[in-house]
């Protein structure tokens, strides 16, 4: 299994502590016999590589950590696979009206 989390700022050392919980969690209570062990990913805005390299040391879990960057616009070898914003929208909104009723 995978467990990961999107972070809408830069690293902070103390997301690797609440990682490592969910991946306990995981192993202990999810995680069937024939399956390894869990995986933790943490997505950030930004990471200082030092930082996220101190954080991780004496992590108990496998745990990665990447970085993302927002684009003002979808490159288009990527429109063709994904859905418009129009259309992301629209299921967002119907999920919620479902949800409300």
């Amino acid at each position: 299994m995978v467990a990961l989390e999107l972070k809408a700022g830069a690293f902070k050392p103390e997301y690797t502590g609440k990682m490592n919980f969910y991946l306990t969690v995981l192993n202990e209570k999810i995680k069937t016999e024939d399956e390894a062990a869990s995986v933790g990913i943490i997505i950030c805005k930004d990471k200082d590589r030092m930082i996220v390299e101190y954080a991780l040391k004496d992590a108990s879990h496998p745990i990665g950590v990447a970085s993302y960057r927002v684009m003002s616009e979808l490159p288009k070898a990527y429109k063709e696979f994904l859905p418009s914003p129009e259309v992301i929208t629209g299921s967002v909104s119907n999920i919620l009206d479902v949800l409300a009723q």
